[in-house]
């Protein structure tokens, strides 16, 4: 009996730790997104220059959408801290948005881009891998 509750508290504190990794992570991942968006807005000149690119946007659009998912994903990233089933769902779907957008803007800023996607990766993996 006590061997089981030891098992179930290594698991809850293991489970707690993962989710906690992802949400830093997380948070880190939308604080990127956010500054990279901020440096779109003011079109900012470390952004390479794509005339044949099959998603292309001008800058300030690509900023903003970085922007709306930078803060997207910090408001998941807290929730995350609440350790609930909801928060993990809406880390996941936030650190998969965060993926796509950074894979479509690649060629404006390839280094930040892969960053922060294999950030997501990480979280999508931390989010998923907690068993209730």
């Amino acid at each position: 009996m006590a061997n089981a509750l030891n098992d179930r508290a290594d698991r809850n504190a293991l489970a707690s730790g993962t989710v906690a990794a992802a949400a830093v992570i997380l948070l880190l991942a939308g604080l990127l997104d956010l500054l990279r968006g901020v440096m779109a807005i003011a079109e900012d000149e470390v952004f390479a220059r794509t005339p044949d690119y099959t998603f292309q946007f001008s800058t300030t659009a690509w900023g903003w959408i970085h922007l709306a998912l930078g803060v997207l994903a910090l408001l998941a990233g807290l929730a995350l801290f609440r350790l609930a089933l909801w928060a993990r769902i809406v880390g996941v779907v936030m650190a998969s948005l965060l993926i796509v957008a950074n894979f479509l803007s690649i060629p404006y800023y390839p280094l930040w881009s892969l960053t922060v996607m294999a950030a997501c990766v990480f979280v999508i993996w931390g989010l998923c891998a907690v068993r209730r």
